[in-house]
């Protein structure tokens, strides 16, 4: 395989991005797909790379955060299980249902999620008990990751941290799960395709493993404050910006 000058562009791209997931428990996808296609990629070469890229950089931060201690076990297989079935659900089963419809509901509830979860980090608000239905959670956000493009980290994250969760162990947690909803979700796609552009592939996956470490520490080092208030703005910012998107769209038509 000939390196191209990109390659080392890749590599950066994939190491922000896990950084940023790796720290906050979602965005790899939203990350470097943004920026790819900010590069003039192909929306299909963007896409079958960085879901390729990250069945390698979920497990890879799924054992960082295991070794770090970020890991609550009994809330991994109530989250993983249901989700690699929601996933699989939604890739073989509903991938025909119109993305543009689901897409503006999953950012409105994700603008409520990101409200709670600032409201929390400001005290505002108090957690209540022990957090309920998360197989549920599990499933819905395995589907939306498989059906809707993307969703796992923001959907599952921001509610464990809007019910309470604590912020270490919700992001060591939501990220080892989403392995095993991403080797899920991927088995068919990679099996049925191979490893196309693999320069991209080898860049994030390179970039990737880099950061997964480094996030797993960071995330346990930082306050818990912080950390809600960078979640909580991050699904802001991704959560307005996609609902004024998709309103600039349907007034332009």
């Amino acid at each position: 395989m000939e390196l191209s000058s990109e390659f080392w562009w890749f590599i950066l791209i994939g190491l922000g991005a896990q950084l940023v997931d790796g720290a906050l428990g979602m965005a790899f996808g939203l990350v470097s797909s943004s920026v790819m296609l900010s590069m003039g990629l192909p929306p299909a070469q963007v896409s079958a790379s960085v879901h390729t890229a990250e069945v390698f950089t979920t497990g890879a931060s799924g054992v960082s955060h295991l070794a770090a201690g970020n890991v609550d076990r009994r809330l991994f297989v109530r989250l993983a299980v249901p989700g690699a079935i929601g996933g699989a659900i939604g890739a073989y089963g509903l991938t025909q249902l119109p993305g543009d419809v689901i897409r503006p509901l999953i950012y409105l509830y994700l603008l409520v999620l990101a409200i709670i979860i600032l409201l929390r980090a400001a005290g505002r608000l108090v957690p209540r008990g022990e957090i309920k239905r998360v197989p549920l959670l599990g499933a819905v956000a395995g589907f939306l990751d498989a059906s809707g493009g993307g969703g796992w980290g923001p959907v599952a994250t921001s509610t464990l941290l809007a019910r309470g969760g604590e912020a270490r162990t919700t992001i060591g947690t939501v990220n080892a799960a989403e392995f095993v909803v991403t080797l899920t979700v991927s088995a068919t796609f990679l099996l049925s395709m191979g490893l196309q552009h693999l320069q991209i592939v080898a860049g994030l996956l390179i970039g990737g493993m880099m950061a997964a470490p480094l996030a797993a520490v960071l995330v346990k080092r930082v306050k818990e404050r912080w950390v809600l208030v960078g979640v909580g703005v991050l699904v802001l910012a991704i959560s307005l910006y996609q609902i004024s998107h998709t309103v600039f769209g349907l007034l332009e038509r």
